[in-house]
């Protein structure tokens, strides 16, 4: 099992990764399926309209998380990781006026987003809960080409058939040919143990079997550069969300409060928990306004790691770039390992899968950065997410905003606090994290759908939206 630190921590747009980054990403695989897939083509004739159909937790809040602009804009040709979040607006009023999108490389294809683009909230596919049927027609309306597609989560996307052989494959030996191919934290403590590494060097070893060091730090440099920016953007920005709950940024009021009461020596215990909880709902006030945001390992967890880090940078004095490289590659070991056992996946296990996740990630990295041994560090991911366990996702209005904002400064506060208490124990601790993300997935099982990122249940129906 192999994921690297970059399927991990991915540069897109908000508001989520599974419902905004992952129909777009799925659009752009259609595109290039027309192209150059394998289908039978009739001679002489072409595609000429597409149509997107999307189920399950697509279907019941992917108008709040943006899927339908999401669709047009990956139809259109734009890929999460490049796309100006500036210009969407106006591509999207385009191709409701023409009908049409332009992808570059291809023809113009019809598409008229208000028939062509359907939320059925009655069937759901059978794979996952993020499904989405894609189909192209010829100018009589005849099906030449139908694809399914599965967003799982964190940007990820897959085919109904790679599913299924992801299925299939489940519990197989591994085959990477990546020298620490660690699989859940017990075989990740024992490879540590007998190779004398920690975590992060035993992740760089596996990622440098594709990239050089250097690629690898500039990569890594390039993820923490654009959660930086993140926070700093959230922190500037005032005024309304987007979506008609008229929920305020608060991260600027709250940060220029503490800024003034820094400069002032104003005596206050919580002074770095204030700061580590403004950190993340500037990076998520601006994933709601579907501004830019690394997946952390989701959009909708987005700010527990950013956060976490800039803590690091700014309350410990020994802080420097080769801690904040370590806490992402512990990181995504972390988070590699809780996707390959469970999920990360609202609408698959609810939030304890998202912002759970994050924390536990968040938490090992902290305590990677500050010299914890293997042992301590994945005691740290198991505190962390331990207590997010039958944590739901119960979105108001579908919208990534009312309960998620602030349960991402509650996720990093926990995960110093997990972190810390790990490293003042040593190492030992009754609760294998292996056991923990096991329960996290039978939890996510039992979990009724309401609790799933449908917005069917919860804070979504007791709190009125208007």
């Amino acid at each position: 099992m192999f994921l690297s630190v970059f399927d991990i921590f991915k540069i897109g747009i908000g508001p989520s990764s599974s419902h905004t980054m992952g129909p777009m990403t799925a659009a752009n695989r259609f595109l290039e399926e027309i192209l150059h897939g394998d289908w039978p083509r009739p001679h002489d004739v072409s595609v000429d309209r597409l149509q997107v159909i999307l189920h399950g937790s697509l279907a019941f809040t992917g108008i709040g998380h943006g899927s339908g602009r999401a669709i047009v804009m990956g139809l259109s040709g734009y890929s999460p990781d490049s796309i100006d979040p500036d210009i969407m607006d106006s591509v999207v009023a385009d191709v409701e006026k023409q009908s049409h999108v332009h992808p570059e490389g291809h023809p113009a294809y019809r598409f008229n987003p208000a028939d062509d683009l359907v939320f059925d909230r009655k069937a759901a596919l059978p794979g996952h809960a993020n499904g989405m049927a894609f189909s192209a027609f010829d100018a009589d309306d005849r099906l030449l080409l139908k694809r399914i597609y599965y967003s799982i989560g964190g940007g990820f996307v897959v085919t109904d058939l790679e599913l299924e052989k992801m299925k299939n494959d489940e519990g197989a030996a591994v085959a990477e040919d990546v020298p620490y191919p660690f699989t859940n934290a017990a075989e990740m403590l024992d490879m540590a143990a007998g190779s004398g590494l920690t975590i992060a060097d035993m992740k760089r070893h596996n990622e440098n079997i594709h990239l050089s060091s250097a690629e690898l730090n500039n990569g890594l440099d390039r993820i923490w550069s654009a959660m930086g920016a993140c926070i700093d953007r959230g922190l500037q920005h005032t005024g309304e969300l987007p979506g008609g709950l008229r929920i305020r940024r608060r991260a600027r009021a709250i940060h220029d409060r503490l800024q003034e009461e820094w400069t002032q020596n104003r005596v206050n215990p919580l002074l770095a928990n204030d700061w580590l909880s403004v950190y993340a709902m500037a990076v998520n006030e601006e994933n709601a306004a579907g501004g830019r945001v690394v997946t952390a390992p989701t959009n909708g967890a987005a700010g527990v790691i950013p956060a976490t880090v800039k803590y690091y940078t700014r309350f410990h004095d020994g802080a420097d770039q080769k801690g904040i490289r370590d806490f992402l590659l512990t990181a995504a070991a972390i988070g590699g390992i809780i996707k390959h056992n469970a999920s990360i996946s609202g609408a698959e296990v609810g939030c304890q899968g998202e912002v759970g996740s994050a924390s536990a990630m968040a938490a090992a990295g902290l305590a990677a950065a500050l010299g914890g041994s293997p042992e301590q560090i994945e005691n740290a991911a198991e505190i962390a997410l331990e207590h997010h366990l039958g944590m739901t996702c119960d979105p108001v209005a579908g919208l990534v905003q009312v309960p998620c904002i602030e349960r991402n400064a509650l996720g990093a506060v926990k995960a110093v606090t997990a972190a810390s208490l790990a490293l003042h124990g040593d190492g030992k601790h009754f609760v294998p994290l292996d056991a923990c993300v096991e329960t996290m997935r039978q939890t996510g099982l039992d979990m009724n759908d309401r609790y799933k990122e449908t917005s069917e249940g919860g804070l979504a129906v007791n709190v009125v939206a208007c």
